[in-house]
């Protein structure tokens, strides 16, 4: 009678083993994605906190850069043909769609009228652009938004830009509207053969070339300032969003993985019930 017991027990071995090692995958699986929830919710937290930052430096950031591009917006300048586009994205991903739309607008320019010098701001726009723009690229500039932007960064792209013959600069961003939405934006501004040739600017005064060299350079500082913390408050923003999405999916993720391991851990307990019970009844 001792040996239909031994088969018994060598038959549920197997299917003992199979079973706890789903038990064992499932359970794996759910530590990896709750450590993954801690991990996008604590980065939501700390986006969070860099939004507010974000937003309070764009307010004032705002009123310059709004002071500076009233020239340009209340006159009409010739835009010309040799263009410059400047970028301005960061090096910092994991914030949704923010970056792969700057890159999107300038393809799309480059399709409707191709790009000969575009300056970049941010690795990402650089990586998006490489492939099939890197032939334009005049400068590129890294270290991009690990810590807030200051008005010295913007005076050093400035003067890169300036430091190229162009008839325009298109500033390509993301314009911040609220915490939830962003525009793209291209926001193009004449070169100082462009002022000069318009006649509104010498209404007032007699205004030399000198000057008006010193006016550009100060206000394209501005505008690039204001840009780029709109680009900030608009990344912050979107990887907040994204963070508190991913978080809110990992417990979509961790709610199913334990109902899926809750009714394998039944199955299994179930089956060795009845394995137990027929080799009990085997035995009679």
């Amino acid at each position: 009678m001792a040996f239909p017991m031994l088969r018994s027990t060598v038959t549920l071995a197997p299917n003992a083993a199979r079973g706890m090692a789903t038990l064992k995958d499932i359970e794996t699986r759910l530590k990896s994605v709750k450590n993954i929830r801690k991990i996008t919710s604590s980065m939501k937290m700390v986006s969070a906190a860099k939004y507010s930052r974000a937003e309070r430096a764009l307010k004032p950031a705002r009123v310059y850069g709004t002071g500076a591009e009233s020239l340009y917006t209340k006159n009409e300048f010739e835009s010309g043909e040799d263009k410059i586009i400047l970028a301005i994205s960061s090096d910092r991903g994991l914030c949704g769609g923010v970056h792969s739309g700057l890159g999107k607008a300038i393809k799309a320019a480059n399709l409707e009228k191709p790009v000969t010098k575009t300056i970049i701001v941010g690795d990402k726009a650089k990586m998006i652009l490489q492939r099939t723009m890197a032939d334009t690229f005049l400068a590129t500039f890294n270290n991009v938004g690990k810590k807030p932007a200051s008005f010295t960064d913007a005076i050093n792209v400035a003067e890169e830009v300036l430091s190229h013959e162009a008839d325009t600069v298109d500033i390509v961003y993301n314009s911040f509207v609220n915490v939830v939405s962003y525009n793209t934006t291209t926001k193009p501004i004449p070169g100082v053969a462009s002022i000069e040739a318009n006649d509104a600017i010498y209404n007032y005064d007699e205004v030399d070339s000198e000057v008006l060299k010193c006016y550009q350079e100060f206000t394209l500082a501005n505008i690039v300032y204001h840009s780029i913390r709109e680009q900030e408050c608009s990344e912050q923003s979107a990887r907040m969003n994204a963070m508190e999405n991913a978080t809110r999916n990992a417990g979509e993720m961790i709610d199913k993985l334990t109902l899926q391991y809750n009714r394998t851990r039944q199955a299994v307990i179930t089956r060795e019930l009845i394995e137990i019970i027929s080799g009990a009844n085997a035995l009679e």
